[in-house]
């Protein structure tokens, strides 16, 4: 669900962590723990490895041990700010094929909503998930690909285009995403600033997200040091 499946996508070259969404049942639990062992990787400060932690939203870190994969960083989570529960997102997740192993990834969809995040390197990762997906799609009139290009296009140049191209929907789109209307009026500095505001208030809603999950964990941390 992270950088790994940005590679994957074709919009990052490597990234040095594996972040994995899980669901977070008893059965599905033990497997995790059982795999994390083999890999002989260790917590990572708080929280534990439960499923009330994951369900509240919580990334449990770890650092794997084992000779071959020696300070591979692996987060977990099941809640993501923002994107559909993981029933949903396993419904309708991409599959494929990486050394005789199939791989479950996020659909490109959900991978690009679950970036919009208050750290700086994401948004650059969003803008280049959906312009490989936008310039590497083999049925562009596909509405539902039509419809992703004209939500979650970050390119100001391209999102002109794309609007220009599929008034119909960017019309309708337009009432949702002021950037989009800006588009439709083929107006670039009123589209570039749309976008920025569309970053800000997104970058916003996720530190408010973390504001109350970060105190928990400062209370786990105290727990933890003792009196």
């Amino acid at each position: 669900m992270g950088g790994q499946a940005c590679v994957f996508y074709g919009a990052a070259e490597f990234s040095r962590d594996l972040d994995l969404l899980v669901l977070a049942d008893p059965g599905n639990l033990n497997r995790l723990r059982a795999a994390l062992k083999g890999l002989g990787a260790e917590s990572i400060g708080v929280p534990a490895l439960d499923a009330a932690h994951l369900n509240r939203g919580h990334a449990i870190h770890f650092r794997c041990r084992r000779e071959d994969v020696a300070g591979l960083r692996i987060d977990v989570m099941s809640s993501l700010r923002g994107v559909a529960p993981f029933e949903d997102l396993w419904e309708r997740r991409a599959t494929i094929e990486a050394a005789s192993e199939s791989v479950d990834l996020l659909a490109i969809e959900d991978l690009v909503r679950a970036k919009k995040t208050q750290r700086d390197k994401d948004w650059p990762m969003i803008r280049r998930l959906v312009e490989r997906d936008y310039f590497a799609s083999e049925n562009r009139q596909a509405p539902e690909r039509i419809e992703f290009w004209l939500r979650e296009l970050r390119t100001p140049e391209l999102l002109i285009e794309a609007a220009s191209a599929n008034r119909e929907a960017a019309n309708r789109i337009g009432f949702e995403r002021p950037a989009v209307q800006a588009a439709l009026r083929k107006n670039h500095p009123d589209v570039a600033r749309a976008l920025e505001e569309e970053e800000h208030e997104e970058r916003r809603k996720d530190r408010s997200y973390w504001e109350p999950l970060k105190r928990e964990l400062e209370e786990l941390r105290r727990q933890r040091r003792g009196p």
